[in-house]
C-alpha cells in the first residue's frame, strides 16, 4: 500500500471539467475486456455449481468495503470468472497481482488458465445490477477492509496526491492511491504525443497526480499527470516567432511530412514540400527517422488550434 500525500492546488483553480467523451473512451476500452460468453473457458465440473447473485448482499459487501474469498471457475481473454456464496463476478486482468496485462496470445491464455479452481481474496469495485455486472479486484483487496471508504471521504477534485503505478494498458495507467486505484487516461499523461503509456511511466513508479473526477458509486477516479505541468501552448507565441530556427526531434514520419517536437508538449508538422528531397527519394521516411535531431524554421503558430507549421532546415547541423 502506498503512503498518501495530499495537497490542494493553489497555483490554479480547480481543473477544467473533463470532456464528455473522456469516460466514454475509457469505458469503450474497458468494455473490450469484459466477459463475453462466447469466449468463456469454464471448468465443466463447476458449471453446475454456479450460484444466483444476491444483489442486496453484494451491495452491502461493496458499501462496507469487505474482502471476499472467491473461487476461480473460468476465464476469458480479459480476466477471470469467480464465484462464491451468493455472488459471481469478473476480475479484469489489470486487477490481478501476479500477472501482466501485457501478455498476449498463448502466454496470456496459459497464465489465466493457471488460476482455474484457485481461491482469491477480492474486493467488489463495481456493482451494477441493471447491467448484471460485478467487477472485483485482487489489487484493491491488498489494502484491507474499509480503506476505500476512508479514502473516498478525503478525495476531492483538484487534489494533488502521490501514488504508485500498478498496471499499464494501451489506454492508460492505473495508480494505487493507498487503497483504491485511479486511472490516468493516455490523453492525460503528457501535453505531447504519447506513443504508448509505457514510454512515460513504468510499473512501480511513484507519481504525483491531480484528481480530475471522483465517482464513489462506480469506484472510478480520473487522474492526470500533465495538468500538474504548465500547458506549453499557452506561452508558445511569447517564446517563438515565425522565422526562428530552432532544434527539434522527429516524433513521427508520414508520406506527407514529419512531426517534430520542439519541447515537451509542443509538436509541429514539417510538410514534405519544405524538405527539398533529393531526386528519386520516395518519401520522408527515406530521409528522416523517429528520434532524429533536426533544425527547423518556425513558419506559423496557431495557439488556439494548437497547430505549429515548421520548415525543414537540416539534419546534420544540430
Amino acid at each position: 500500500m502506498v503512503t498518501k500525500r495530499m495537497t490542494t492546488m493553489t497555483e490554479t483553480s480547480s481543473p477544467e471539467p473533463l470532456d464528455e467523451g473522456w469516460w466514454a473512451s475509457v469505458l469503450a476500452n474497458e468494455a473490450a475486456i469484459m466477459p463475453d460468453c462466447r469466449t468463456y473457458e469454464i471448468r465443466p465440473m463447476l458449471q453446475a455449481d454456479l450460484c444466483e447473485t444476491d444483489w442486496k448482499y453484494v451491495r452491502q459487501v461493496f458499501e462496507n468495503d469487505e474482502v471476499l474469498t472467491l473461487r476461480v471457475y473460468g476465464f476469458n481473454r480479459g480476466g477471470l470468472l469467480v464465484q462464491g456464496e451468493r455472488i459471481q463476478g469478473f476480475v479484469p486482468i489489470s486487477h490481478l497481482v501476479d500477472i501482466s496485462g501485457n501478455l498476449e496470445g498463448e502466454k496470456r491464455r496459459a497464465a489465466l488458465s493457471a488460476y482455474l479452481n484457485r481461491t482469491l481474496r477480492l474486493k467488489v469495485i463495481e456493482c451494477e445490477p441493471a447491467q448484471n455486472r460485478i467487477v472485483l479486484s485482487e489489487r484493491a483487496a491488498l489494502a484491507g477492509e474499509g480503506k476505500r471508504r476512508a479514502l473516498f471521504d478525503t478525495l476531492k477534485e483538484g487534489t494533488v496526491m502521490t501514488g504508485r503505478v500498478t498496471n499499464i494498458t494501451d489506454f492508460g495507467v492505473f495508480v494505487d492511491l493507498g487503497g483504491v486505484e485511479g486511472l490516468i487516461h493516455v490523453s492525460e499523461l503528457s501535453w505531447g504525443r504519447v506513443q504508448h503509456p509505457r514510454d512515460i511511466v513504468q510499473v512501480g513508479d511513484e507519481v504525483r497526480v491531480l484528481v480530475l473526477q471522483v465517482s464513489e458509486e462506480n469506484a472510478r477516479i480520473a487522474l492526470s499527470i500533465k495538468r500538474l505541468m504548465p500547458n506549453p501552448w499557452l506561452t508558445l507565441a511569447a517564446r517563438y516567432k515565425p522565422g526562428d530556427i530552432v532544434p527539434a526531434w522527429i516524433t513521427a514520419v508520414a508520406p506527407y511530412g514529419a512531426f517534430a517536437r520542439l519541447e515537451e508538449g509542443v509538436e509541429g508538422l514539417i510538410h514534405v514540400s519544405s524538405m527539398n528531397l533529393p531526386p528519386g527519394t520516395k518519401g520522408p521516411d527515406h530521409v528522416l527517422q523517429v528520434g532524429q535531431a533536426v533544425q527547423v524554421r518556425i513558419l506559423h503558430i496557431d495557439v488556439e488550434r494548437r497547430r505549429l507549421g515548421l520548415g525543414f532546415v537540416c539534419a546534420e547541423c544540430v
